[in-house]
């Protein structure tokens, strides 16, 4: 049996966030605490890449819980983020238990007959041994605390969000061959989402709100410094200076945390000591994915032929042309 904890303040979340590797502000932690405590469903917005998905790992992590995963997706129903019958193992147990239906039927008149015996057995084939459990119903019915991570929300229909606020209203939902079936742990909820359309009301009001923007040069900073600890503090410094000026650029995308993390991992594989001109022409495809993006930088970017020394603190060497 597993372990779990919850935490008596907000500093406690933060810390143990901390212990995850996952470096948590005052307001991420305060309302991961309040999520907790209150037992709501907590909805992360920002930008792809900004450590979204990571908080609820991280949440999972500092609370022992085990973390299940819901990823929308255009197109999701019911069967598949809920649950559907197995009817390939029902048929299977039909063809094993054959006798067994002979016997059953024996001595009834017509298919009327036969049909309604059948239904008296039905709650043997429509029972939790046949009932396959998709993401939120596993949740529900787990016999252990979870977090449930239900991953970019906005790329579901406005249906399927209909659909979710029984869920998480009451953490219930409704089989019409069971019943209602009602939460064995209350589970702790994280919605993510892109911004790439406007959620409902609804399901807003049934939420505590967390938005995560970019980092500041210095938490971003931190966050090199301990995911690429090996990287050196001065080129980190350097990269993370070039990144943060990326990003106030009119780029199509613009580089994530995640896509920083890529980049220091590269330099440190690529053993560089400085961002000189080949570094940098070789390694930006690592930090934008589109080609507009790609040559819009390198017309804007102007490198000096020795490169920035890693000594340079202030990036002097970097030169952008209006």
């Amino acid at each position: 049996m597993s372990i779990t904890r919850s935490y008596a303040s907000p500093a406690e979340v933060k810390k143990a966030l901390d212990g995850q590797q996952y470096i948590a502000s005052d307001e991420i932690s305060t309302t991961v605490y309040l999520t907790q405590q209150l037992g709501k469903p907590l909805l992360c917005e920002g930008p792809a890449g900004v450590g979204k998905t990571e908080l609820a790992k991280a949440i999972a992590g500092a609370t022992g819980r085990e973390l299940i995963r819901l990823q929308c997706y255009e197109g999701l129903d019911e069967t598949k983020a809920l649950y559907e019958w197995e009817y390939a193992k029902q048929l299977l147990y039909t063809q094993l238990l054959r006798d067994t239906l002979h016997e059953t039927l024996a001595g009834t008149q017509g298919l009327a007959g036969a049909a309604d015996r059948l239904a008296q057995e039905e709650d043997v084939f429509f029972s939790m041994r046949f009932l396959l459990q998709r993401p939120l119903l596993k949740a529900i019915l787990s016999e252990q605390p979870t977090v449930l991570l239900i991953d970019e929300i906005d790329r579901a229909d406005a249906e399927f969000e209909a659909f979710l606020l029984e869920v998480l209203s009451d953490f219930q939902v409704s089989v019409p061959e069971l019943g209602t079936l009602t939460a064995v742990h209350r589970p702790i909820v994280l919605l993510t989402s892109n911004n790439t359309r406007e959620l409902s009301e609804a399901l807003k009001r049934r939420c505590l709100y967390l938005f995560i923007g970019y980092p500041d040069i210095e938490q971003e900073l931190a966050v090199v410094r301990l995911k690429v600890p090996e990287l050196n503090p001065k080129l980190a410094r350097q990269a993370v200076e070039l990144v943060q000026r990326l990003r106030d650029l009119d780029l199509r995308k613009l580089p994530s945390i995640s896509e920083t993390l890529d980049w220091a991992k590269s330099l440190v594989t690529l053993n560089a000591k400085s961002l000189d001109a080949q570094t940098l022409e070789t390694t930006m495809s690592v930090l934008l994915k589109h080609e507009s993006d790609l040559q819009k930088v390198r017309r804007r970017l102007n490198v000096g032929s020795r490169g920035v020394d890693v000594d340079d603190d202030d990036l002097s060497e970097y030169r952008w042309k209006n």
